[in-house]
């Protein structure tokens, strides 16, 4: 919680002060001679200097990602805007989809086959991070992204065809994370992959809440959920789910059995 961390900073830095404030009463009573020690400069506890790091971790919304050889690098992204519902995948949900896009994009036979993230810019930078060479376009209604370059496209789920049409029907495999928990958000975000998938053939992965479960089997697009449960960095209180439109096999935790 970020209010927590920020009191516990403040808090720490306080006490430091206090500290601090008599450590300097005690030198003014009681003057240094020549064998006092050194004059190096008061320094933070360990405590507050980790209260420090976790609150500008928070503030810079680091994530990092393996590199696949072993040191971490970090994949950076702007901070979560909560007003357009942002939050942001941990590195291990980030990394697990990346990696399970990047198993279907090995498997689709054909020279060259582009990835569409719907409203999940997370996924985006992890899927580059791993791969730079992937075709991805990410679609996105916070126009920070711009700096993808033409790899981004302005997304308004309101307006769900408002497309470019050289998108339409061009990608065999969609990640779709609406990002409203809302019967109206879904269902516009499911014309939009349905504007955006290739005949025959496709892959579909949507992540929302555990509450659009049913609402999700309802779509007509072959949803089911996995075992997988995604998490977010920002430690969000609503349960969210992974669906796929194909099986997943033992990946992503297989699919769940149907009651």
């Amino acid at each position: 919680c970020l209010c927590f961390v920020v009191s516990h900073c403040l808090h720490g830095f306080s006490r430091e002060l206090e500290m601090e404030a008599v450590r300097d009463d005690e030198a003014q009573a009681h003057p240094p001679t020549q064998d006092d020690g050194d004059d190096d400069p008061p320094m933070l506890s360990s405590q507050a200097l980790e209260a420090l790091k976790e609150f500008l971790a928070e503030q810079n919304q680091a994530l990092v990602a393996d590199d696949g050889g072993g040191s971490e690098e970090e994949v950076a992204l702007v901070a979560e805007d909560w007003n357009l519902s942002q939050f942001w995948y941990d590195r291990v949900t980030a990394e697990t989809v990346a990696r399970e896009v990047l198993t279907l994009c090995e498997s689709v036979d054909s020279p060259s086959v582009s990835v569409a993230c719907v409203s999940c810019p997370t996924l985006y930078a992890y899927l580059k991070k791993i791969d730079p060479d992937v075709p991805v376009q990410l679609l996105e209604y916070d126009k920070r992204f711009e700096q993808y370059g033409s790899e981004f496209t302005f997304y308004d789920y309101n307006q769900p065809e408002e497309l470019p049409s050289s998108l339409k029907h061009a990608y065999r495999i969609i990640v779709a994370d609406p990002p409203y928990l809302s019967k109206e958000c879904l269902e516009k975000v499911s014309q939009t992959i349905s504007f955006l998938l290739q005949p025959g053939k496709s892959y579909l992965l949507l992540l929302t809440g555990e509450v659009q479960k049913d609402r999700a089997a309802e779509l007509s697009l072959g949803l089911r959920a996995c075992g997988f449960r995604p998490q977010h960095s920002s430690k969000l209180g609503n349960e969210f789910r992974l669906f796929t439109n194909y099986d997943p096999g033992m990946r992503l935790g297989g699919w769940e059995q149907e009651q």
